[in-house]
């Protein structure tokens, strides 16, 4: 790549890597024009920005503070690094009229919600209707914020898009909840500190809720892992199969992770 023998993750083909001597790694993820670098040795940082200005035109702005709409901040005292998406949340919110008057809610997705194909639009009207309403711009703007540092989505959006080729009204009503949710919480996003109990421990939760799914009777499978206290992969979907019971619900959440 550039004298030196990186990596690419297969996980993303934005991510290099390499290790180092004493055993740890350097990070290079590039996305476009906008790049990071992540090490543990500032030495190894400065030689590497150093071989990259050699090659390409690049313009060093320091420490990191955002990048693809994502903010970080640090508090090296503490050892505590916070991401989020505050102003990115809060254009979504003005983009699709959702401002100051309007009234959080303190749940991603309400228990009344029972959403399903057959509340898709039946009419012309209703047709007409939906046809005006946002709706597949606003879920792709909430499935960023949830793949980027917001998992607590993950489950109501994962609903919500199942109809975007032909969502109904009830559909809307709630990706409009989703919205109220994110008014309440616009600042929330992942804080990872330095622990020193679990120390570099993977921590994993999986569950499924059982036939949940009311068009085919699928269950839901939700995982999240955590890394110094963050989330660092989290899921929800579909089953591909229908579970006869609880337990085989369960059983298929964790063998087909």
């Amino acid at each position: 790549m550039i004298g030196q023998k990186y990596t690419r993750s297969h996980y993303d083909h934005c991510v290099y890597f390499r290790k180092l001597q004493d055993g740890t790694f350097i990070y290079l993820l590039l996305y476009v024009d906008d790049m990071l670098i992540a090490c543990k040795s500032k030495v190894e940082i400065e030689r590497l920005k150093t071989q990259l200005s050699n090659e390409f035109e690049m313009k060093d702005l320091g420490e990191a503070r955002k990048i693809l709409g994502m903010e970080i901040e640090r508090d090296r005292a503490k050892g505590k690094i916070n991401l989020c998406q505050k102003q990115y949340l809060k254009k979504v919110l003005h983009r699709f009229g959702m401002n100051e008057n309007s009234k959080p809610v303190s749940t991603p997705l309400a228990p009344h919600f029972k959403l399903s194909a057959s509340m898709s639009s039946k009419t012309g009207e209703e047709s007409h209707y939906m046809a005006q309403i946002p709706y597949a711009s606003v879920v792709g703007s909430l499935m960023y914020a949830m793949v980027c540092t917001r998992p607590d989505i993950s489950q109501a959006v994962s609903i919500v898009s199942r109809y975007m080729h032909n969502p109904g009204k009830g559909h809307w009503q709630a990706v409009k909840w989703i919205l109220r949710y994110i008014l309440g919480t616009v600042d929330v996003g992942l804080l990872f500190q330095q622990d020193k109990v679990t120390g570099q421990c993977v921590v994993g939760y999986v569950d499924s809720d059982y036939a949940g799914d009311l068009d085919k009777r699928r269950s839901t499978t939700g995982f999240v892992f955590s890394i110094a206290g963050g989330p660092v992969s989290w899921r929800s979907i579909l089953q591909s199969t229908v579970a006869l019971s609880t337990t085989e619900a369960e059983y298929m959440a964790v063998t087909k992770l």
